[in-house]
């Protein structure tokens, strides 16, 4: 703990003095962004903004969203869990009935929502940014916490390309290649972008006929594009994607829920004992089509997109061997397809912007068989269910920002939406092969809402702009898809809903630049997932009023014209107001897998050739989960704090490097999830190191 506050201090510390000691060698140019659909100076969005270039993506290493969420202040992401990818931010959590995660990632106006389809590839970009708070006024695809937007570089005549390898510890191999260019002279162009990763993993299993490498990973994503200018004014683009990723095990093991979360290390997870195969298998392959056109005073964009997206899902019942559940499995294969139709309407050079804009989607998910064998008084009980369900949105959106005077902008959003659903169950159980009476569970629900946004923004002077803003966000209810019984309500949860609050300031002097913003966020109906009593079920409800509170700062200093030094930091309070979960209430305790802090600490030294090199500490704060297995009580693991080294050097068309990360083999508790018998423990990644070599052309 002591560690912890250490470095809570000296990050605040260094961000603050990065305002303090001014140096005139070197000069800060404004960041441009399309937060708000139009290209603007980041100073002039009413809105927390984190921004990450293509430079500081290849400075830091940068290769999947599990990185660049450790860039962004009050944001958390878990690891290979078995469960797909769980994010939270700002108290906000993956809904696990729905799918969601709490922020939405954009690649050129691409969603990406699902849990189990939640990284896209970051080869190619040009710039990421990352909207805190709710964008449903602005985003076709509502988002109640973020907006991670991601944007590609724009092909020119020319073609080029880039292509890397790196090789490290784990047996760690990843390549990436990316070329763009013309076939024909500024009207049709093309692009490919693919990247490559296998690694064994850290986890052995000593099991005998087992693969010893048990949590070894194998990832490719490979895209192609054709952009068509019909003229100055009209594009055209068509993206293709086909992703394929399978995980094995998970990043942890099986425990015994008896012992205390922080005496739990990873060295004991290192060498595991487990008898059933256990993977994650997803197929992703998506279609979009952009077209674009614009005259002097507006833009009009339409993006529509198609995919489909598998998963197989296998899980050793308790992740253990030699004990009463061997050979036994859970298990989760789904498909589902997907449709969404987005259309925008911009300003272009008028005093007044606007955006306004109508989004479309339908998904049918097909899940089954989804359930778990285990052994339940003496005899094997498997409880296995099948589901069809289907979604269909639509809504209008629209934001508008108006000057009043030099000094004032005021910006007004509105989203309606219109979320229907349905589904069509069936839970089947037996138990010593003796089935038991079927639930059939069918249903049907319509959810209407309005989502207003208002902003007001003051220019100080010339280096200093403040913002306040209200705004309200949504994430849909929906259905469990393994139905306790045929009750609807037994069966449903409800939206969850949020009014957010934030004041904020921007500053930006010749050489450094520092940003700060204070929120506050009422949530009601927030989305919890739970084990039913005396039940092998598991189900998403809701807990009827939570809120968050608390402060991010981030900033950039240059101390030389070479030096670099970058900093972030989110503290934190988020509480359940009022949650009754039916055997126990949670009022004033703490929202689960939410740190109370998170920061971020670098110090680089920049060169466009010769060496250059930088360092990143990262530190995230106690965490709290839920323990299913001891009267669903809340407990508190430790945060921790780790450090990544980078080292290189540019010589012609080549940059050769090396790099370590968690340099101190640092180790905490990065998920939790228990039940009678077992839990589920994940830690964070530990120390890695290996060498690499990009060649542009």
């Amino acid at each position: 703990m002591k560690k912890v506050n250490l470095v809570k201090y000296i990050t605040c510390s260094l961000i603050v003095s990065s305002t303090l000691y001014a140096n005139q060698n070197v000069t800060l140019d404004e960041v441009m962004v399309s937060a708000n659909k139009v290209e603007e100076s980041i100073s002039d969005v009413p809105q927390s903004i984190t921004v990450i270039t293509n430079e500081e993506l290849e400075e830091k290493g940068i290769k999947k969203v599990f990185d660049v969420v450790k860039e962004v202040p009050n944001m958390n992401i878990r690891g290979n869990t078995g469960m797909g990818t769980n994010l939270s931010f700002r108290g906000l959590n993956s809904s696990m009935f729905t799918n969601n995660n709490p922020v939405v990632i954009y690649v050129d106006g691409v969603p990406y929502y699902d849990r189990y389809d939640f990284d896209p590839s970051l080869v190619n970009v040009e710039q990421i940014e990352i909207l805190r708070g709710p964008q449903g006024t602005l985003y076709g695809k509502d988002a109640i916490g973020a907006v991670i937007n991601i944007i590609t570089k724009t092909p020119e005549n020319e073609w080029r390309g880039a292509i890397g390898a790196e090789y490290g510890n784990y047996n760690y191999m990843r390549t990436t290649l990316n070329a763009s260019g013309a076939l024909i002279k500024d009207k049709l162009f093309a692009g490919i972008n693919g990247s490559f990763k296998s690694d064994d993993g850290w986890i052995t299993n000593h099991h005998e006929g087992m693969n010893k490498n048990a949590n070894k990973k194998q990832d490719r994503k490979t895209s192609g594009f054709f952009l068509y200018k019909a003229s100055d004014e009209f594009l055209t683009k068509l993206t293709l994607t086909d992703n394929y990723k399978k995980n094995y095990f998970i990043d942890g093991f099986g425990s015994d829920p008896s012992l205390d979360i922080n005496s739990l290390k990873r060295k004991t997870a290192k060498n595991v004992n487990f008898d059933v195969p256990t993977f994650e298998k997803t197929k992703v392959k998506s279609q979009a089509i952009n077209l674009s056109y614009e005259v002097e005073k507006f833009k009009i964009d339409s993006t529509t997109t198609h995919k489909k997206f598998d998963l197989d899902g296998q899980y050793d019942t308790d992740n253990q061997a030699n004990n009463t559940n061997d050979g036994l499995k859970q298990f989760n294969y789904t498909n589902t397809d997907t449709w969404t139709q987005e259309i925008k309407l911009t300003s272009k050079n008028q005093d007044i912007k606007w955006i306004s804009g109508v989004y479309f989607d339908k998904e049918k998910r097909e899940q089954g068989p989804y359930g778990a064998e285990q052994l339940y008084m003496g005899a094997i009980y498997v409880g296995d269910a099948y589901s069809t369900s289907n979604s269909k949105t639509q809504a209008i959106f629209g934001q508008t920002m108006i000057p009043l005077g030099e000094k004032f902008e005021l910006t007004l959003g509105a989203r309606y939406q219109k979320i229907k659903k349905e589904i069509d169950a069936i839970a089947k159980s037996s138990w010593g092969g003796i089935s038991n009476s079927d639930i059939n569970y069918n249903d049907e629900k319509t959810w209407n809402s309005f989502l207003p946004k208002v902003a007001i923004s003051y220019k100080v002077n010339d280096n200093l702009k403040t913002f306040a803003s209200i705004t309200k966000g949504y994430m849909p209810g929906g259905f469990n898809y393994y139905p306790s019984n045929s009750s609807s309500e037994d069966n449903t949860f409800e939206p969850q809903e949020s009014i957010n609050y934030e004041i904020g300031m921007k500053y930006l002097g010749e050489n450094y630049s520092i940003n700060a913003s204070i929120f506050r966020m009422n949530i009601e109906d927030i989305h919890v997932y739970k084990q039913l009593s005396g039940s092998t079920i598991f189900q998403t409800s809701n807990a009827k009023k939570a809120h968050s509170q608390g402060i991010e700062v981030d900033g950039r200093y240059y101390l030389t014209n070479n030096i670099e030094l970058s900093g972030a930091v989110g503290f934190i309070q988020a509480k359940y107001d009022d949650y009754d979960n039916g055997t126990k209430k949670f009022d004033g305790n703490k929202i689960e897998y939410t740190p109370n802090y998170t920061a971020s600490l670098g110090i680089a030294y920049i060169q466009e050739k010769g060496l250059y090199g930088r360092l990143d500490i990262y530190s995230r704060g106690e965490t709290t989960f839920i323990d299913g297995a001891n009267s669903d009580r809340m407990i508190e693991s430790n945060g921790g704090i780790t450090s990544n080294i980078k080292v290189g050097y540019k010589v012609g068309d080549w940059d050769i490097y090396s790099y370590i990360t968690n340099i101190t083999n640092e180790d905490y508790v990065n998920s939790y999830m228990s039940k009678s018998g077992g839990s589920w423990v994940g830690f964070n990644e530990p120390r890695r190191f290996g060498v690499g070599a990009i060649y542009k052309f």
